[in-house]
């Protein structure tokens, strides 16, 4: 609770100050890597931890993207705390794909004491500048009684209008030195926007008029009741609905409505259903690159559709689309009106538009077979069926996630953790923080050989904390998805792309944790089995061979397309 009444001759240290300010914000953990630029902090968190979890980490990108993960699961902003320089520049990364991904999370950095600073004193960077670019909001807090207020601003500038990570720099001295005892600011609050009357209308009288109407939905920002209320409106209106990239659990896969998703790799009958639509319903994504297919999927900066393009932020409206109707919102604030929407009475002209297009969906995740004794799909498809519908699984980038993209189905609301930035090493430490944060949930993380060994070093904070994380690590022994590329701008030139790899399932153990080996189809369940009763992290390494490179393409089908674009072998 915030201090109150608070006597003129008490004293404290910013330290306790900023701890104070996560105790009033109702922070539960956060996440570092201890450095002696907030040994302070330390000290003052030493004094809470029954109310706050100190998660210490084995690198800084890793506690970041653990910060940035609790943001996407709950909507509440995740708190790392790295030391300067080398410390911040490390975590960066979780503050660029917070930023990308529209997540609330908030960054805390021990600075040079303020007497040294502008001397490019050890470590010293200035954040305002080195975060500009990736960061709603970043400061640096010279006066310790300001530090109530600053943190207030943060958390408030991290969740409202469109969410994303804000940066706090704070002195060494400001944090130990001693200083007067200040009242603390409330918890915050959550400030969001909502449609107003005239623009619901006028969504509803451009849904009665349209022939082909189809739901784009995702983004940050829902709730599991605004998820609900998605789902009564696509039912009232016999609406088919697709789910951006990477937000696959705003909608139970299984959901009759359900289309697919809109993302990389897109069914070719989605991209054609929706390029035929004639009214877009977009509610909450930005329509950026990965959902539009490189900007391929809509015109620019007209689409030929009507568009209705809902966002939290002001800003995104208009930004690469021009909208029809666009409406500044949140997506509970819109969802409660779209579920009271009622229809008018009889078919709509595009009844059965929805049965079809979950058909189609149903046809394009069916497994179909590729190279090697290892078929990724019914890998996929095995580990859906055993896993509770409320299990938690991430992944980080690379072509290994085009197999779960398309044959997993999500059932649960915030059950996919997956960066719409394309960042490698995500799916590890996103786990991690799952794990950390529902304990009693099953949590798998799907990664790439590349992807895992850039944060596999967290195995070690798994066993530390002792959670019960299954790491599933695809290996093909090169970087999947350049190699792609590669053969299909320059085909036959591999250079950069291979890998030399360790035995996964004893790098596994060497940490103490179970480690399993799959090289058929056959022996996945029984590992998973073993894995899921081991009562600890587990890894299982599934061997692939590089010609599997997708789950639509050979190496060599996309060899042959380079060659073709080069004007070869004709």
């Amino acid at each position: 609770m915030p201090l109150t009444n608070v006597p003129a001759s008490a004293t404290t240290t910013g330290a306790r100050l900023v701890v104070d300010a996560l105790l009033t914000h109702g922070v539960e953990r956060v996440f570092c890597v201890p450095g002696e630029s907030f040994l302070a902090v330390l000290d003052s968190l030493h004094d809470e931890t029954e109310s706050i979890q100190t998660v210490v980490c084995r690198h800084e990108a890793a506690a970041a993207n653990m910060a940035e993960a609790v943001g996407k699961l709950t909507g509440r902003p995740g708190v790392a705390i790295v030391t300067r320089g080398p410390g911040a520049t490390h975590a960066s990364i979780g503050v660029h794909t917070a930023f990308q991904d529209s997540t609330p999370m908030i960054l805390l950095i021990g600075q040079c004491a303020r007497e040294h600073l502008d001397r490019e004193a050890f470590q010293e960077i200035d954040y305002r500048r080195m975060f500009g670019q990736m960061a709603k909001w970043v400061a640096q807090i010279d006066d310790p009684r300001r530090i109530p207020e600053y943190l207030s601003h943060a958390f408030h500038t991290a969740t409202s209008g469109r969410p994303g990570p804000v940066v706090l720099s704070l002195p060494e001295d400001v944090l130990s030195d001693a200083c007067a005892m200040v009242p603390g600011a409330p918890a915050y609050h959550r400030v969001a926007a909502s449609p107003s009357a005239a623009q619901i209308d006028q969504l509803r009288q451009r849904l009665e008029g349209a022939q082909r109407p189809i739901v784009i939905a995702g983004g940050s920002g829902w709730t599991s009741a605004a998820s609900a209320d998605l789902q009564r409106f696509v039912e009232n209106w016999q609406l088919p609905v697709g789910l951006a990239f990477r937000f696959q659990d705003t909608l139970d896969n299984e959901h009759p409505n359900y289309a697919g998703d809109v993302g990389l790799g897109i069914n070719p009958t989605l991209a054609k259903r929706i390029g035929d639509a004639d009214l877009l319903l977009v509610f909450g994504p930005r329509l950026g690159e990965a959902t539009t297919g490189g900007y391929t999927l809509l015109d620019i900066p007209k689409t030929r559709q009507t568009l209705v393009h809902v966002h939290q932020g002001a800003e995104e409206l208009g930004r690469v689309y021009s909208a029809d109707l666009p409406i500044v919102s949140g997506m509970p604030e819109l969802a409660s009106l779209l579920a009271a929407l009622q229809p008018p009475s009889g078919k709509p002209s595009w009844a059965g538009a929805a049965e079809e297009a979950h058909r189609s969906y149903l046809e394009w995740r069916t497994p179909r077979p590729i190279p090697g004794n290892v078929q990724m799909g019914e890998v996929i498809q095995q580990l859906r069926a055993r896993l509770p519908e409320d299990a938690i699984v991430t992944n980080g980038a690379g072509n290994y996630a085009t197999w779960l993209h398309r044959h997993f189905s999500y059932r649960h609301f915030r059950s996919q953790l997956a960066p719409t930035s394309g960042a490698m090493g995500y799916g590890v430490p996103a786990a991690i923080a799952a794990k950390s944060l529902y304990p009693q949930r099953t949590v798998v993380a799907l990664a790439g050989d590349g992807c895992f060994m850039m944060s596999a070093q967290e195995l070690a904070t798994a066993m530390q904390y002792d959670l019960h994380v299954l790491f599933i690590v695809v290996n093909n022994s090169h970087f999947g998805t350049i190699r792609m590329h590669q053969e299909r701008h320059y085909p036959n030139r591999v250079h950069g792309t291979g890998l030399t790899n360790p035995d996964f399932a004893a790098f596994a153990r060497s940490f103490g944790a179970h480690g399993e080996t799959v090289e058929r189809t056959e022996d996945f369940l029984p590992a998973l089995e073993r894995s899921l009763a081991a009562k600890r992290a587990a890894v299982i390494e599934i061997r692939m061979p590089q010609e599997a490179s997708t789950p639509g393409a050979t190496l060599e089908q996309i060899r042959e397309q380079g060659r073709k674009l080069r004007g070869e072998g004709e």
